[in-house]
């Protein structure tokens, strides 16, 4: 049985361990959290919608992610004047994700889901490299990513007040989700997202890898919503994956592992000062 999202790995030392939001946010290894992160977005009816509808991620998954990342990079390492930069920007590219009566994509409410799932994700994949963190760093990386809410319309009042109540959250959200129902475009969107073409070519392999780490990160609860299929051989796999890759990552240079954030954020600003294309 997968584990659940929240759940706390056990250390490698057998201690916990301590960090900060600013000192993991440009592991690469995050990017093992990338597809689960959005498969969490889209099991909320609102969002998924908003993105079915009107995301151009099929059409340009690779400038996608990139949008995504330097905007979580940015709002973390980047100067007061170019997090209000990219702020303007996001509202602007937000200002047509509407249905009346359906979802918005100034929603407060849906931009919490949204930024819940990046704390998330940061602390689910840092523990599972590097074991449990201790209670005050989980405490100080939830309320440092309370930013990614609240550059935009998140009110900083509607976070829960604590990690243990950030947790009880997340499971109200998964209860409810699986209380509405399968949304079937949503589901189509999914299979869509997932497909081996979107995969880069002649990184097939890293492709399925992401794949696997995309359906087995999330809840069983979600991927029922979403109508994903994970088999005892998926399982078998994913663990092998969780049991040998982390002691690997862990021998690499730092300098190595935060190469590919350094080099979108360098690539951020090289655009805003050449006013090219950001968001």
């Amino acid at each position: 049985m997968t584990m659940t999202s929240l759940h706390r790995t056990a250390p490698p030392s057998g201690s916990c361990a301590s960090a900060a939001l600013a000192d993991i946010i440009g592991e690469q290894a995050l990017l093992l959290g990338a597809g689960s992160t959005v498969l969490y977005q889209l099991a909320d009816r609102g969002t998924g919608l908003g993105v079915a509808e009107h995301s151009t991620t099929l059409m340009r998954p690779a400038d996608r992610l990139r949008t995504t990342l330097l905007y979580v990079y940015m709002m973390i390492h980047g100067t007061d004047e170019e997090r209000k930069q990219i702020v303007r920007m996001v509202n602007k590219a937000h200002a047509g994700v509407r249905s009346e009566g359906r979802y918005s994509a100034y929603d407060p409410e849906l931009q919490l889901w949204v930024a819940a799932t990046l704390a998330q994700n940061g602390m689910f994949i840092w523990e599972r490299i590097n074991g449990r963190l201790d209670d005050a760093s989980r405490e100080r990386i939830y309320r440092d990513s309370q930013i990614f809410g609240n550059a935009l319309q998140v009110k900083p009042e509607q976070w829960p007040a604590t990690m243990a109540e950030f947790e009880a959250y997340w499971e109200r959200q998964l209860d409810s989700f699986v209380a509405a129902g399968p949304e079937p475009s949503v589901q189509v969107y999914v299979q869509k997202l997932l497909a081996p073409e979107m995969r880069p070519a002649g990184l097939r392999g890293l492709g399925r890898v992401q794949d696997l780490m995309s359906r087995g990160n999330v809840d069983p609860r979600i991927r029922e919503v979403l109508g994903l299929t994970w088999t005892p051989a998926d399982q078998r796999r994913y663990d092998l994956f969780w049991k040998v890759f982390p002691s690997l990552y862990r021998l690499t240079p730092r300098f190595l592992r935060h190469a590919a954030a350094r080099a979108i954020i360098r690539d951020t600003r090289r655009r805003m000062r050449k006013g090219r294309r950001v968001i």
